[in-house]
């Protein structure tokens, strides 16, 4: 009997001390003394939270359970040593993307922080409106792309030809040669972009040094979006190499801009304005960091597009036609050796409606952090300031309210409004931080499919292939497909 009571009384401690911590993890008392009432959810293990969960399995699964167990609007959580509440939903992201620069700013996870150590070095004193300068918009490499509007319309208008171009050159050299017939895409969609990318923002057109790279920025990718943990074999252990090896090269491209830049040379790239602007307060190595950021930034969301595009458009004959039928209007359209421009790209909307419905089920951009400024309330939970936020473009995306039948691919959606409701389709992100890239990115897209449905037909060899890596989703052969030359 005594044993029976001593039972009954730690099972009865065990329930308060139980009830205690779930109180306590859904009560902070912030800076002011004052109790708030924080987000449902779980910080999950000790020091690496669910960092683990999110990292390996897929975002609209991680956040899909999360939302159904704890609430539709907002939970917590913590992933890369990050307390963050993550806001779900069209209403979620409205209020996010309103409330930039006033409730947020940008915030760049531990791995950007560490792999692109410039982004560290000690700010300049803060302005009345900079609240927190180190993670200011108004950074040096986004004030170089907005000013001299290297990625505005009027300006991509004159790069239009030269995209063609390479689309042509590069299709010729990797899949013309010999009429292959049995290819794999996902070589050519990187090569691809990372050409584009070196030539517009690096004004680099060396093919060699171009094939150098693309390991290094594979590397360097995929290690945005792992485990801090610099041991071999990790990696993030390959994206830190991966990171050495590329500053180093394109430190090697600065000093010849520098060269040529000295005597009088053309500025017609990004990097050369950058190095301008930067005069000199900025070293070299920051220089480097920056510009690679920005070309990561372009590199796997392009390539991740074209590669997935390639195979639905593979597994799917009728909007291959359609497609086809599209371009061909236009290629017919134009002289003998006549580029592409920039009315011709107004007159792709099916391609367009297919590139979109392909960036829907693939988004280029899973989701984006924010540091809170202050704390705020939303859906009735308060989140403290120093708090991260993250939104991710899965808890719309994938949504029958906003898209019916979710999972089948189907570009005639857009055609018939899904995803107009705003706040519900945002491949680029929203607000004043929307992805400065986003026409550079359309119009580099549809020159390639222009180029490639004009020249071929294909089928893709495994539809079945494994996707791996989720926050880069990649076909795990490189999506193999048989060519029809045409």
């Amino acid at each position: 009997m005594e044993f029976l009571s001593f039972s009954v009384f730690v099972a009865a401690v065990i329930i308060f001390f139980t009830i205690s911590l779930i109180s306590l993890s859904l009560v902070y008392e912030n800076d002011d003394g004052r109790r708030i009432k924080l987000p449902p959810g779980s910080f999950g293990w000790p020091v690496i939270g669910e960092t683990m969960e999110f990292l390996f399995s897929k975002p609209e699964k991680f956040v899909g359970d999360r939302m159904n167990k704890y609430s539709p609007d907002i939970f917590k959580t913590k992933i890369l040593g990050e307390k963050t509440a993550v806001i779900c939903g069209s209403n979620g992201h409205k209020f996010l993307f309103s409330n930039d620069q006033k409730l947020f700013t940008a915030f760049r996870p531990h791995p950007t922080q560490k792999l692109f150590r410039s982004y560290q070095t000690p700010a300049p004193a803060p302005s009345a409106t900079d609240q927190n300068p180190r993670n200011n918009n108004d950074s040096e490499e986004s004030k170089v792309i907005r000013k001299p509007g290297f990625l505005k319309p009027e300006a991509l208008k004159k790069c239009l030809g030269k995209m063609d171009s390479i689309s042509q050159q590069l299709l010729q050299n990797h899949w013309g040669e010999n009429g292959k017939k049995i290819v794999e895409a996902y070589p050519l969609a990187k090569t691809v972009t990372l050409t584009l990318s070196c030539r517009f923002f690096l004004g680099i057109d060396n093919p060699e040094r171009i094939s150098r790279l693309v390991k290094h920025f594979d590397d360097v990718t995929l290690g945005l979006h792992s485990v801090t943990l610099n041991v071999p074999g990790t990696a993030f252990y390959r994206a830190r190499k991966a990171a050495a090896a590329v500053r180093k090269e394109l430190l090697h491209v600065i000093k010849e801009k520098k060269e040529v830049m000295s005597a009088s040379g053309p500025m017609q790239d990004i990097l050369s304005h950058m190095i301008v602007s930067s005069g000199s307060h900025v070293t070299e190595n920051e220089i480097a960091d920056k510009i690679m950021g920005l070309v990561v930034a372009g590199y796997s969301t392009v390539a991740t597009v074209i590669v997935f595009l390639m195979k639905y458009v593979g597994e799917r004959p009728d909007i291959y036609d359609k497609i086809r039928t599209e371009q061909m209007e236009i290629g017919e359209s134009k002289k003998e050796g006549e580029l592409l421009e920039w009315e011709d790209m107004q007159k792709m909307k099916y391609s367009w409606n297919v590139i979109r419905e392909t960036m829907r089920l693939n988004p280029p951009l899973q989701g984006t952090f924010r540091e809170v400024l202050t704390d705020f309330t939303y859906a009735g939970y308060t989140v403290p300031k120093g708090w991260k936020v993250y939104w991710t473009v899965s808890t719309t995306n994938m949504n029958p309210t906003y898209f019916k039948e979710p999972e089948k691919f189907d570009p005639s959606r857009f055609d018939e409004g899904e995803g107009q409701t705003p706040y519900t389709y945002l491949p680029f992100g929203g607000g004043p931080r929307t992805c400065p890239g986003k026409e550079y990115a359309r119009l580099a897209i549809l020159a390639f499919v222009h180029n490639v449905v004009k020249k071929y037909k294909w089928e893709v060899l495994f539809p079945d292939e494994k996707v791996i890596g989720d926050m880069m989703p990649t076909p795990e052969k490189g999506l193999p497909i048989r060519l029809h030359h045409l």
